[in-house]
Order: structure tokens, then C-alpha cells, then sequence
């Protein structure tokens, strides 16, 4: 069976690589299509608006005034600004908007993680007055926010889910060519992960923003989590107990994205420390959950932790490649004797599907000159991948700095999200 000495290692290499890709493949076309939905739309849930916001008085008025525009009855939610560590006048411009300003000071948990569970704490405290909500929505200071968000949230509430996560948009995606790829990948990962995956009945993933979370499992679960990505550990978390991540296309929330390569790097390094770190601390007990569960979305949510190593594995397959083209062949490669339609189809899929959803955006002529920029974004995350790895046990937080002030007025030629 093996016909080279490194045929004991390569072949289970490529084997295991083929898997992977065949099955983000075969899901990725489930992300095509959206189910029929008959919608609730008479407003019933309560919400705390929350936005955990670091030194940005340069956003924060904005997204206020966008937020007391929903369309949602205004004795139905409130709008809590997290001031946090803030050496800035965030605090003031918020209260001044009409937010109701929670300043707090703890120079040593710094994150957005300790951020929002401090304030989760604080809205238990607030049940003992009367002030009681069904659910909080959580947003980034840099957000704008669509005006049904809380009413589509609403819908998946009363139809019984529990943690939901909002399309994940871009403010700006026709800034610059970071920003303009960095929005092809949201909107890529939106169609082929969290709606592909909400379409077949697995979970999605929380994304940071936009996300919905009902406080009685916040009280019951506990929020606890505080790393680099600590909405990637509470939706796996919340997986080990049972619980999926919802996905609701409608509700959309705009996000500033990057506007240089050096801020894309910084943040994409954190994501991936932030995964390896999750992947290493989670993936042995959402092994033993999905066994004892029979529970194919717990298996599901280890085959997502696992995408960073994937990529790894992929690199070292990449190079082995190149060094068999060099020096002759070393191994034999499973590829070569394997249909081509398969992998044609995995060639041409790989950039039909971006094409797809560029239309179902009804993105602008310039994102599709981004589009030829987009593979490189994908290369670039290679050495992130191992930075990240080399560092996953690292846990400073790193600061974007937000400076795209818009109103949502400037955002209407980019809606009508397919």
C-alpha cells in the first residue's frame, strides 16, 4: 500500500485533508438557500442594548442615535454603555446621546470578556429593583446597527431560541482593499458556515457583535468567558451543554472593518490565538459531551476549533509539495490517482462560491475588483495561523482603534443583505 518511507506519514496527511475540505465544501453549498420562515413580528421581549466601548469617543455617538432608531417599541429595550478603562470622553458622549453610561475601572481584566460579565452581574443586581429583561444584545462600539434587529431577535426569541447571532456586515466595506476583502470574508463565512450551518441544523458561532444571549442562560451557565475570543468560548461553552447558536440573517449589524493591512494582522493574530486557545481548553470535553449527548453539533463545533490546525497541516502538505518538485518524488500523492472532477469541483467551487455571494449581497462593481485581491487575504493567514499557534497562550488584549464615523443614513446604499 505504501510505496515510499514517507507514505506512513503523507498518505493519512492527505486523506485527513481531503475530509476536511470536502466537508466545509458540501456544507458551504448548504448556504446557498434560506429556509422559508413565517415570522413573529409583534414585539414582546425585553432587551439590554449593550456596548462594552474602550476609548471610542470617535464612534460611540453614532451608534448611540442609530440605536434609539430601531424599530422597536423604546419601552422594550435599554441602551447600556460599558465604559471600560476608558481614558477618553466616551463616557460623556454616550450619556450625553441617552445611553445609560456603566463606568468601570480594573486595570488588570482588561478584555471585553471581563467587560461584559461584569455587566451581566450588574443587570442581575438591577432584577432586585424591578428591571428585568429577556435578553441582552450585545454590539461593539464601531457598530451600526439595521433598524429591525431587536424585532428579527424578537422573532427568534418567542420561536424558542436561546443564543443567536445577527449577520455580521461591514461599515466600510469600500474604504480600502483590507477592508473590502476583510467584507468578502464576512459575507463568505456568513453564507458558507453560519447560514449553511442554521440551514442544516447545526450550530453557528458567535461573532463578537450582533449577538443575542437570553439572560436565564446567563444566570443558569454563568458568562465566563474572558479570553482573546470570548465569544468563540461561550458558544462553545454553551455547546457542551446542549445549547446551539442560532442564526438569524435578518438581524444585521455593521462593523468597522480594518483599513490597513498592519490592523488586520494585529486583529486576525488575536482570533488566532484566541482558537487555539479555545481548540486546546475545549475540544477534549466537547469529545466526551458529543459521545455521551450523541450530539453530532458538539462534534460539529470540534471540526470548527480545528480549522486553524487544518490550515497548518495544509502549509506543511504545501511545502512537502514543493520540496517532491524539487528533488524528486517522496511520497505518493493521493491526488494524482484520484477523479479529476472531484477535484476541478473543488477548484472551481473555491471561487464560484465568492462570486455567488458577492451577487447575493448585491455588492458594488469594486468589490469585485477586491475580489482579485481576496486570495491574497486567504494566504495571509498562513503565518498568522502559526503566529497564533506559537502564542495561543498569550492573553494581552489588543486594542483596535475605531475611527470610521458614519451615521446609518450613509449605510443605505448597502443594504437589501440576500
Amino acid at each position: 500500500m505504501f510505496n515510499y518511507p514517507l507514505d506512513v506519514l503523507m498518505v493519512p496527511l492527505q486523506v485527513v485533508l481531503f475530509l476536511f475540505t470536502m466537508y466545509f465544501f458540501v456544507i458551504g453549498f448548504c448556504g446557498m438557500w434560506r429556509r422559508s420562515e413565517k415570522k413573529i413580528m409583534t414585539p414582546q421581549k425585553k432587551f439590554a442594548v449593550i456596548v462594552a466601548a474602550h476609548n471610542e469617543s470617535s464612534v460611540i455617538g453614532q451608534l448611540i442615535k442609530n440605536l434609539h432608531s430601531l424599530k422597536y417599541p423604546q419601552e422594550l429595550y435599554d441602551i447600556y454603555v460599558i465604559a471600560d478603562n476608558c481614558k477618553d470622553n466616551t463616557a460623556e458622549i454616550a450619556r450625553d446621546a441617552g445611553a445609560i453610561v456603566m463606568t468601570r475601572i480594573d486595570e488588570e481584566k482588561k478584555s471585553k470578556g471581563f467587560a461584559l460579565e461584569w455587566m451581566f452581574e450588574r443587570l442581575f443586581e438591577m432584577e432586585k429593583d424591578g428591571k428585568i429583561y429577556d435578553a441582552v444584545a450585545i454590539f461593539d462600539a464601531d457598530n451600526l446597527v439595521h433598524p429591525n434587529f431587536l424585532m428579527e431577535m424578537n422573532n427568534r426569541l418567542l420561536k424558542g431560541d436561546k443564543i443567536i447571532q445577527g449577520f455580521l456586515d461591514a461599515k466600510n466595506p469600500y474604504d480600502t482593499w483590507v477592508s473590502g476583502t476583510f467584507a468578502i470574508a464576512f459575507w463568505v463565512i456568513d453564507h458558507v458556515s453560519h447560514l449553511a450551518k442554521t440551514n442544516i441544523g447545526l450550530s453557528a458561532v458567535l461573532g463578537g457583535t450582533g449577538m443575542c444571549i437570553t439572560i436565564d442562560v446567563l444566570k443558569k451557565y454563568g458568562w465566563r468567558a474572558t479570553c482573546l475570543t470570548e465569544d468563540m468560548e461561550f458558544t462553545m461553552k454553551s455547546l457542551t451543554e446542549g445549547i446551539k447558536t442560532t442564526w438569524a440573517h435578518d438581524a444585521i449589524v455593521y462593523d468597522e472593518k480594518p483599513l490597513t493591512f498592519a490592523q488586520s494582522w494585529t486583529q486576525r493574530k488575536r482570533w488566532a490565538q484566541g482558537q487555539f486557545d479555545v481548540a486546546h481548553r475545549f475540544i477534549p470535553v466537547m469529545l466526551r459531551e458529543g459521545w455521551r449527548r450523541k450530539d453530532i453539533r458538539i462534534w460539529d463545533g470540534c471540526i470548527y476549533l480545528l480549522q486553524p490546525h487544518f490550515l497548518m497541516l495544509s502549509a506543511f502538505f504545501l511545502s512537502m509539495g514543493y520540496l517532491q518538485l524539487l528533488v524528486g518524488t517522496l511520497y505518493t500523492n493521493i491526488y494524482s490517482v484520484m477523479p479529476s472532477q472531484i477535484m476541478t469541483a473543488i477548484m472551481v467551487g473555491q471561487y464560484l462560491l465568492p462570486m455567488i455571494i458577492l451577487i447575493k449581497v448585491r455588492a458594488r462593481l469594486k468589490s469585485w475588483f477586491y475580489l482579485l485581491l481576496y486570495p491574497l487575504f486567504i494566504y495571509t493567514w498562513l503565518p498568522i495561523i502559526f503566529l497564533g499557534f506559537i502564542h495561543r497562550n498569550e492573553h494581552e488584549w489588543a486594542h483596535t482603534k475605531h475611527t470610521r464615523s458614519m451615521s446609518y443614513d450613509d449605510l443605505k446604499n448597502f443594504e437589501g443583505r440576500g
